[in-house]
């Protein structure tokens, strides 16, 4: 039996994307456990076509391509049975009440299909934020025990932060105390731009990490439209940002 009271079935449930943005990514994979009242589980799984290319940065995260989606259905002529299977269920996720479901319904939304909103949801990155903070106090309070007194003060931030930075390779067998391996495996090497605009990927190269050409190729993007560039320039992005794409709108220009 579960643990936790039912009033009607819970669908707990993950999306594999196109993308994030929620108006305009779409659904490539789902996979539902609907948990009955008595425990019992039925489970629905389907790779979905649809119908935009998969961004290959992106299938370089979740594994599906292109070539993996050409014979699957759509998520209009898969929607009727997805809507029955779901009927009037509570919905559970992790990272779901600011993602999986928004884009879900924009899904059916898309499709004309009917899909009632007002639900309940568990969203289980919530708990656990909620139950484990990830503040700095409490990071010097797990890494180092003690208690950070003068929080918000540039001084006591700052001190407690070495010692929790020193405290964590000590903590983790994995972390090794070199610089390069602790600046990449905080992910900032990802990025090319402080505000994470163009990402990195395989041999070094470029991508646009936003708008309209997300996952595109920034040198490429700047050959077929140069005024991409200049709305950047003119635009309200990071001195930062502006200076990287500069050097990368030069590169497109001499290739």
């Amino acid at each position: 039996m579960v643990n936790i009271k039912l009033t009607k079935p819970l669908v707990v449930f993950d999306l594999e994307t196109t993308g994030v943005q929620i108006a305009t990514d779409r659904i490539v994979e789902i996979y539902c456990i609907k948990i009955q009242l008595d425990g019992s589980e039925e489970h629905l799984h389907q790779v979905v076509n649809p119908t935009v290319p998969i961004p290959p940065v992106v299938s370089e995260i979740h594994g599906i391509w292109d070539k993996d989606v050409v014979d699957k259905p759509t998520f209009k002529e898969f929607a009727p049975k997805l809507q029955q299977f779901l009927g009037d269920c509570d919905f559970g996720g992790f990272n779901s009440n600011r993602f999986d479901f928004p884009l879900l319904a924009e899904e059916f939304y898309r499709v004309g299909i009917p899909f009632e909103t007002s639900r309940k949801f568990i969203d289980a990155q919530r708990i656990f934020h909620k139950m484990e903070p990830r503040n700095l106090g409490a990071a010097y309070q797990k890494y180092c025990g003690k208690e950070l007194i003068n929080a918000h003060s540039a001084k006591a931030d700052t001190v407690a932060t070495w010692e929790i930075i020193k405290a964590q390779v000590d903590h983790y067998d994995a972390l090794e105390g070199d610089i390069d391996f602790l600046n990449a495996f905080s992910g900032e090497s990802e990025f090319f731009d402080f505000a994470r605009r163009i990402k990195r990927g395989e041999n070094n190269e470029a991508f646009f990490n936003f708008g309209k050409y997300k996952g595109q190729k920034v040198v490429d993007v700047f050959k077929e439209n140069s005024g991409y560039y200049e709305w950047m320039m003119k635009g309200d992005f990071p001195e930062n940002t502006k200076a990287v794409i500069t050097k990368l709108a030069l590169v497109s220009k001499n290739t």
